[in-house]
């Protein structure tokens, strides 16, 4: 661990003890995150503090590594997971040169800059409703040559690109409304209610997002989603019963589950 004497009022002991005693498992590693990012003394300490108290550390340090690249993430904006990369790793498969992209329920818009990264021409549109959301994602999509726009699901993307969209991400809040108590006090403390509530069986969110999008998506277009391994029999006969053809990805290393629902290429958007 090494860094700038000048930016260290506690010692690297100091800061490793207090984060452990605080319940931080990766102490050591936080500690050189915190103080890689700090920009003075007074700044480390204040990070050190917020960290201590139960910020989540990439609402402490301004950023989330996600897919191989940093992103700026807010406070009470939505931590882009780890095992969300995998639906990354899904859509990049599905990608083709000047694909259009959306990302509903964007957050941070990690998800949408993270699948474009890697297809310069791409077309990146991103929606989400909170607001908090929508201006820490401006960051993300902006840098990736895509646009942001604050409303309900598909409210607000423009007209246009109905019937037009290659890749649909869908990161739905998908925690049942009775099992947010029983969440992390870093995602049920400071991460908006909004990013987390899918409802009574968690899947409410997602059957707005699957009635509307054969109608957004163009023939052959795809709607990707992360689902927990209970509830994918269900979502995928949402999925299905929308008009799409399901197919799901998981992943063991990641404790990741995927539901990819097409559209039929051949068969008209309602």
């Amino acid at each position: 661990m090494s860094a700038s004497p000048s930016v260290l009022p506690l010692s690297v002991i100091v800061i490793i003890t207090r984060l452990r005693a605080a319940g931080c498992v990766f102490a050591e590693d936080e500690a050189e995150l915190l103080i890689s990012t700090a920009q003075s003394p007074a700044d480390l300490a204040a990070m050190v503090e917020r960290r201590i108290v139960g910020l989540p550390l990439e609402h402490v340090l301004g950023w989330a590594e996600f897919c191989g690249r940093r992103y700026v993430v807010d406070p009470a904006v939505f931590v882009p997971r780890r095992r969300t990369e995998f639906l990354i790793h899904q859509a990049a498969a599905l990608i083709r040169p000047r694909s259009v992209v959306v990302d509903l329920c964007c957050g941070s818009g990690a998800l949408g800059a993270a699948l474009v990264a890697a297809q310069e021409q791409a077309e990146l549109y991103a929606a989400d409703i909170d607001p908090a959301a929508v201006h820490c994602a401006r960051h993300n999509v902006a840098a990736a040559g895509g646009q942001v726009y604050e409303g309900d699901l598909y409210e607000p993307l423009p007209a246009a690109l109905r019937g037009r969209v290659d890749i649909l991400l869908a990161n739905v809040p998908y925690v049942p409304t009775e099992e947010i108590g029983l969440l992390p006090p870093e995602a049920r403390i400071h991460e908006a209610r909004v990013a987390l509530d899918g409802g009574v069986d968690g899947l409410d969110v997602l059957r707005r997002v699957t009635a509307e999008a054969p109608a957004w998506l163009a023939p052959g277009g795809h709607l990707l989603f992360e689902t927990s391994e209970r509830q994918v029999s269900r979502a995928v006969d949402i999925v299905t019963r929308d008009g799409l053809i399901p197919r799901v990805a998981g992943s063991d290393e990641l404790h990741a589950t995927v539901v990819i629902g097409t559209r039929p290429a051949g068969r008209a958007s309602g």
